[in-house]
């Protein structure tokens, strides 16, 4: 929190601490998404531009510093992800991520806390149903669209529709304290 908001002072050595605590679980996040080191650890220094430029911008009470950035990340890589998809040919099949989402990263801080929360997730993913855990992790994880998952999964829209509402309802719900 307080490296966060030295960097929204513009702290340059904050900004390198932070960068330091928690640029593995960023990297993580992106390689799981692209796939390819090369274009995550690109997607990774746009990232923290946009920590640097946007730390101002976070607001304590809407949850921890790290989830924070690592929605950036995740945003960043999903942009990625849907501008490969829009150059790529039509017969490109993009498989599901698989439901290991342990960080292999060991930033020091919090390290504990991440564990246990991703713990709790896949606790909770794995009460849903296939195709609502499919839907969810292929739309949270690919970027997949509503009309893109209903392609992907052979089902017709509500229908993919309905599994990803209720699927991720279900994860609030099992996550709640």
């Amino acid at each position: 929190m307080a490296l966060l908001r030295a960097t929204a002072a513009k702290d340059m050595r904050a900004f390198r601490l932070l960068y330091e605590a928690t640029s593995s679980h960023l990297l993580g996040v992106l390689l799981r998404i692209l796939r390819h080191r090369d274009r995550a650890e690109d997607a990774l220094q746009d990232c923290y531009l946009r920590i640097w430029n946007k730390a101002d911008s976070y607001a304590e009470e809407r949850g921890h510093p790290l989830a924070w950035m690592m929605t950036i990340a995740r945003y960043r890589a999903l942009d990625l992800v849907r501008a490969h998809r829009e150059h790529s040919s039509a017969d490109e099949d993009v498989l599901p991520m698989d439901l290991d989402w342990a960080d292999a990263s060991n930033a020091p801080d919090n390290q504990a806390e991440t564990d246990e929360h991703m713990h709790r997730l896949n606790d909770c993913l794995i009460e849903l149903s296939d195709e609502q855990r499919k839907a969810v992790m292929l739309a949270y994880y690919e970027g997949y669209t509503h009309p893109e998952l209903a392609e992907h999964m052979g089902s017709p829209l509500g229908t993919v529709k309905s599994w990803v509402r209720r699927g991720l309802q279900r994860l609030r719900e099992c996550l709640e304290p």
